[in-house]
Order: structure tokens, then C-alpha cells, then sequence
């Protein structure tokens, strides 16, 4: 067959992933699901078009790589600690039950205890890429359930990471004739010289940066050289390169640059990440697991139904509300890449067969596939099962409670939701003018900064249908959506609109603003009962227009 340049590959893959996306995208398909049936065509179950996997697989690892560099670089060390209980009971919780009743499923299925053993440890890995990617494209990374989802899933990933090294050990030690003593001895011996990196980066990174930063183009090759550089280290050191990649980046994250960075590097990681899903999906030879499709199903779906369901079991018992508890509990309901990698050194040891990796590898395809459904479409999917899940909210939900704390029986003259740059503007113009404001946001740590400062603010998710009823409308004049829009798209409801309709339902007839994009827009917005339309740059322009024509300069 005729021999074709891994340049010619490169491009036939885009050109491919341009079109299957352009279907996607007609059919109202998520990207990911699109780029896996890239990989899946492209695959030797399809055209047969990946034949330099070596490439493409670095393609891949560079992305995510670099995608938990990003993850590290706005990884809040506050977080970890606000939300360290939560984190660990959720994320240990749903590892050791998707453990214990993954391998009794497979076992009842047949398999041999050691195959059902990999399989079920690799079904408790939940995808932390795929995961950030979805909520960092919904804007709910923030969120309340995005940051405990995010703090639970970097406690599965560090317990994954452990599980991989020890494997990775284990691996290089057969060979050698070692046994699991040593390789848990080589695996602390290679933890100290990493974390002795991250600490002298941490201390040199800002005076380091300033210096770098008058360059914006060697501040970005910095940045990359970096992450790869730590990646490459990690698994040097018998780790993996995605933990290299997170330290890298939480190395940087208290330095003033890390928004510069992530913002520059931000269209870098989507190019690379279509590498990843097409990687993911060129994995799945439907040759081999065409005889497990039966079994796939049954996994999948416990995969799908099981693990939102004990996170949402832990959650309602630490306090938390049941929409909360389901949101988070969503983010598992997939297998990570992590899952094949997995079941892949199983198979080096020759303690699994292919038909166990081909088995692995679908549960994969399926579960990430119908997991991005459920998460892009997590609001209406709520909507639909609500009245079921009362079982899994306490009475009280104190753990929430404390973000309500402040409002309950005062009137406000001004209910002011979004408290970003545009918001602390009008906060402060409203605040000037003698009214008395209360100020609603959905992340928790810009609650606890407004609070600190002695302003009145309580946390509310826009998405949230019973957020509204919380609210004191009662007697408040004005209501301001200072919430910046965005491409919404048929994904998941515009929070804008969602807060008007309820306002509206409620019986509130004082006036409400909220912020347009365009002219469709703002129609949009009156047609759902916006009084008043904002346009924060082109209010500013005729502000500024206002001053220019009244300066003396202008008068003469």
C-alpha cells in the first residue's frame, strides 16, 4: 500500500473532523461525540486513515498535557481546603463503591476474578479533561457543583495516578525479578525530586515572569516549555505526564500572569484536544468487541446511573442540596482515558486479554458519549427528575444554607445579579445613589470576597428554578442582570432569560435590565420581559462621546 507522509494524515484528519463537525453541529451534536466518530472513521475499523499513531498519540498527549497545565494554572489551593471534606468523601466514596459492585457485575458476567478485578478498578476512573472541558464551555466551572466536581475529581485523579505508578512499578520490576516493595520504594524516591521542583518554580516564577513577560511570545514558549517539561518529568519519575502538567501549572498559579498565559494558550489546547477525542475514537477496532456489546451495555449503564447516584448519596448526607448533589454527581458518569491506559498495562502484564481492552475501550466510547448529553443538557435533564430526588437532600441543607445567610426578611431597593467587572461598576454607581443592594453571584469565592468587604451578597445560580423563590424581590425596585452574554447555543438555557421568566411568574412588576449582545438579542430580551437593555461598550462609548463634546477643547 502506498506510503503516506504523516503530514498528508495530519491534514486528512482535519479536513475529516471539519466535516463530521460540521454534521455535528447541524444535527445539534456536541464536539466531543463528533471528534470521537472522527477517530472511529478514521481508525482501522473505519478508513484506515491513522497510520502514524505515534504522532498522533504525542498530538494527543501535548493536549492534555497542556489542559491540565491550564487546570493547575487556575487551580484555587483555597479551593482544595473549603472544599476538602466534600472532595474526599465524594471521590474516595464513589471509587471503592463502583470498585466493590463493578467487580461483583463481573463476575456475575462471567469474567475471570483477575480480568473482572481490572475492569472494575478501570470503571471507577472518571475524566477530568472531558469534564473541565464541558463545564469550562458552559460557564459553571465556577459554579458551586462545578468546583466541588472539580475538587473530587482531582482527588480520583491523584488516587489514579497512584494506581498508574504503582502499576507502572510493577510493570518494570517484572522484568527485573522486584516485587511491590520495591516499586512502592521507587515510587516515593521519585515523588521528592518533583516536589522539590514545584517549590523552587513556585519561589522563582514571578521575578522570573516579570523579567519574561515584556515578551508575550516568550512568555507563551516559557509557559509550554514548562508544562512539557514537568509532564515529561512526571513520567520520567514514574508518574504520569498529566500530574506533571497540573504541578506545572498550580507552580504558576499565584504569579500576576496566569490570566495572560491561560488566555493565550487557550486555543492552543482546543486545537490539540481534537487530537485526543480522534485518538480516543481510533482506539475503538469494533473487529474485537463486537462480541461484548452485550456486556458493554450493562457496564455502561451502570457506569451512567451508579455513579451519580452515590455522589448525589454522599452529598445529600454532608448537607448539600439535591440539585447541587446532581449536577456534581453527573461529572462521573463517564470512564477516563485513564480507564485504557489502564486496562492497556494490564494487558502488557499479561494479566488481561484484548477482548477485556476492547470491552473497556466501548464502555469508554459509550459512557463518555451519553455522559456529554447529560451534562450539556444537565438543567432540563434536573427539570425532569426533581421530584424524585427529595430522598437525597437532607432537611436543612446547611452546607448551603451559609451562602443564603443576610437576606432572609429585608428589603433591598436594588437586586443586582453578577458581580463581575461591569457588576462592581454598577454596585459602586448604585451604592453612590443611597440605595440598598443586594448582590447575587454563583461563585463561592467572589461571595466570600464581598463579604469580607462588608457588602450584602448571597450565592444564586441563575440556572437554579428554585433560586428565584429565595430572592427578597419584595418591594425592590430595580432588578439588574449584570451577567455577561455569551454563545448559548442549543446546549443549555440562557440564565438571562430563565431569571426573567421566573421574576415574571413570581409576580414581580418592579423593572428589570439585563445585559444584550445584538440587536436579535435585546428583541429577545423585551419579548421576555426586560424593561431595559444594557450594552456596557456601547454605553460607555456615548459616555465617553458625552464628556469629549462637553470638554473646553470640543467647545472651541
Amino acid at each position: 500500500m502506498l506510503e503516506v507522509s504523516v503530514f498528508y494524515e495530519v491534514a486528512m484528519l482535519l479536513m475529516l473532523a471539519s466535516v463530521i463537525g460540521l454534521i455535528g453541529l447541524r444535527l445539534h451534536q456536541p464536539m466531543i461525540v463528533s471528534f470521537i466518530v472522527v477517530g472511529m472513521l478514521a481508525g482501522p475499523a473505519g478508513f484506515d486513515i491513522v497510520r502514524s499513531t505515534g504522532h498522533l498519540e504525542l498530538l494527543s498527549e501535548l493536549g492534555v498535557a497542556l489542559l491540565l497545565f491550564l487546570v493547575g494554572l487556575k487551580l484555587d489551593l483555597n479551593l482544595v481546603r473549603t472544599l476538602g471534606a466534600v472532595a474526599l468523601n465524594t471521590g474516595l466514596g464513589q471509587i471503592a463503591f463502583t470498585s466493590i459492585a463493578g467487580l461483583l457485575i463481573c463476575l456475575g458476567l462471567g469474567m475471570p476474578l483477575l480480568t473482572s478485578i481490572y475492569v472494575a478498578v478501570a470503571l471507577t476512573f472518571s475524566s477530568t479533561i472531558i469534564i473541565v472541558k464541558l463545564l469550562s464551555d458552559k460557564r459553571e466551572l465556577d459554579a458551586l457543583h462545578g468546583r466541588i466536581a472539580l475538587g473530587f475529581l482531582i482527588v480520583q485523579d491523584l488516587a489514579v495516578v497512584l494506581a498508574m505508578a504503582v502499576m507502572s512499578a510493577l510493570t518494570a520490576d517484572a522484568a527485573s525479578g522486584g516485587g511491590i516493595g520495591g516499586a512502592l520504594l521507587g515510587l516515593a524516591a521519585g515523588a521528592v525530586p518533583l516536589l522539590l521542583l514545584w517549590l523552587i518554580v513556585s519561589w522563582v516564577a514571578s521575578p522570573l515572569l516579570q523579567s519574561i513577560a515584556k515578551a508575550p511570545e516568550l512568555l507563551i514558549v516559557f509557559a509550554l516549555g514548562l508544562a512539557t517539561a514537568f509532564a515529561a518529568l512526571g513520567d520520567y519519575m514514574g508518574f504520569s505526564k498529566e500530574l506533571g502538567g497540573l504541578i506545572a501549572g498550580v507552580a504558576l498559579a499565584t504569579t500576576p500572569y496566569r490570566e495572560a498565559i491561560a488566555s493565550r494558550l487557550a486555543s492552543l489546547r482546543d486545537f490539540l484536544l481534537v487530537f485526543f477525542f480522534i485518538s480516543l475514537g481510533a482506539h475503538l477496532d469494533l473487529r474485537v468487541v463486537g462480541a461484548a456489546v452485550g456486556d458493554a451495555l450493562l457496564l455502561s449503564f451502570f457506569v451512567l446511573i451508579g455513579n451519580p447516584l452515590i455522589v448525589m448519596t454522599i452529598m445529600g448526607a454532608m448537607g448539600y442540596r439535591k440539585r447541587t448533589g446532581f449536577l456534581a454527581g453527573l461529572t462521573v458518569a463517564q470512564i477516563s482515558e485513564f480507564s485504557l491506559i489502564f486496562i492497556a498495562m494490564g494487558l502488557a502484564l499479561g494479566h488481561v486479554d484484548e477482548e477485556a481492552v476492547g470491552l473497556v475501550t466501548l464502555v469508554g466510547v459509550i459512557t463518555i458519549g451519553l455522559s456529554t448529553y447529560m451534562i450539556l443538557y444537565s438543567q432540563q435533564l434536573y427539570a425532569w427528575v426533581e421530584r424524585f430526588l427529595g430522598v437525597f437532600e437532607r432537611r436543612v441543607a446547611h452546607r448551603e444554607e451559609k451562602y443564603l445567610e443576610g437576606n432572609v426578611g429585608e428589603r433591598y431597593d436594588v437586586l443586582l445579579v453578577g458581580l463581575g467587572r461591569y457588576g462592581r461598576a454598577l454596585y459602586s454607581r448604585f451604592s453612590d445613589a443611597g440605595f440598598k443592594i443586594l448582590g447575587v453571584d454563583f461563585d463561592p469565592d467572589v461571595i466570600r470576597q464581598w463579604k469580607g468587604s462588608g457588602a450584602t451578597v448571597v450565592y444564586g445560580d441563575l440556572l437554579d428554578p428554585d433560586m428565584c423563590e429565595t430572592l427578597p424581590v419584595d418591594g425592590t425596585k430595580y432588578v439588574v442582570i449584570a451577567v455577561p452574554p455569551h454563545e448559548i447555543g442549543l446546549t443549555h438555557e440562557d440564565p438571562r432569560i430563565t431569571l426573567v421568566e421566573a421574576l415574571r411568574r413570581r409576580g414581580y412588576s418592579g423593572q428589570i435590565a439585563a445585559i444584550g449582545r445584538s440587536e436579535s438579542d435585546i428583541a429577545v430580551l423585551r419579548e421576555k420581559g426586560v424593561d431595559i437593555a444594557l450594552s456596557p461598550f456601547a454605553d460607555a462609548a456615548e459616555r465617553a462621546m458625552e464628556r469629549l463634546f462637553a470638554s473646553p477643547a470640543s467647545a472651541g
